[in-house]
């Protein structure tokens, strides 16, 4: 199984409600491909980081293995909450993918 994390920082001149309403936006774009991309075996978003946090977003999405990911990364469904959603307000991404 391939594990694939991505941590979200939002750009700074959006306000705490808009944030607000795009983290939740993220959440029902990301989580709404679960069951629609072959190889993909979870996907979860958590938008609600304690104040401690120095990021907005994470996603944790499962895989049945590389080609799966790569799959995910190049399908349309994902590229239009990627493009659509997430890149037009981030400020940073990091990502680790693993082998469990």
């Amino acid at each position: 199984m391939v594990k694939h994390i991505i941590l979200w920082k939002l750009r700074e001149d959006l306000s705490e409600e808009q944030k607000s309403e795009i983290k939740k936006s993220i959440k029902a774009g990301l989580e709404g491909l679960n069951g629609k991309i072959e190889g993909t075996i979870d996907i979860k978003v958590n938008i609600n980081g304690l104040p401690t946090s120095n990021v907005d977003v994470m996603l944790d999405s499962s895989f049945v293995d590389y080609d799966a990911l790569k799959v995910y990364a190049s399908h349309p469904d994902h590229l239009a909450v990627a493009n659509g959603i997430i890149r037009p307000v981030t400020a940073q991404r990091c990502c680790l993918d693993f082998e469990e």
